[in-house]
């Protein structure tokens, strides 16, 4: 399958790849350019093996590639930031998707706070559920769960 064989070809160094082996080794499995389904895969992939920048440099070729990136490209990555604690990557790349005029939805909210709970930045996970409410966005039990327990992390 290709999804695998480009995840162990991307992980299996002893040392993660530098950025052009990453463009390199996606090179080579996409000749024709991305693919939307197997794409997301990829990124989804190496962000659950915490591969946050193999992850960024993925989203990066896909970027060089002039490839449309929509929510679950950048939900991806975000979730690789959530995975590692890297709360300043998260909220840089919500910035990137506002600013490229992607939808910041439930997930991407919730995988940003929890990247702020793991990082211990309880006002910035505040912040960012104040911003879903001036946003009129969706709130539920898993965005104020992130919240509260970024708030015991915090000691408040």
């Amino acid at each position: 399958d290709l999804v695998q064989s480009a995840l162990e070809t991307l992980l299996r160094p002893a040392v993660p790849l530098q950025e052009d082996a990453v463009y390199a080794t996606l090179d080579h499995a996409f000749p024709q350019g991305p693919d939307p389904r197997i794409s997301i895969c990829i990124l989804s992939g190496l962000a659950k093996r915490k591969a946050l920048d193999m992850t960024l440099y993925a989203l990066s070729w896909h970027q060089l590639n002039e490839y449309d990136l929509d929510c679950s490209h950048y939900n991806a990555v975000v979730h690789a930031c959530a995975k590692t604690g890297t709360w300043r990557r998260a909220l840089w790349l919500m910035n990137v998707m506002a600013q490229s005029k992607v939808e910041l939805n439930l997930i991407t909210f919730s995988a940003a706070i929890s990247a702020c709970e793991k990082g211990g930045e309880w006002e910035k996970a505040l912040l960012l559920i104040d911003k879903m409410v001036q946003s009129k966005a969706e709130l539920d039990t898993i965005i104020f769960s992130a919240a509260i327990s970024a708030c015991e992390k915090g000691g408040k």
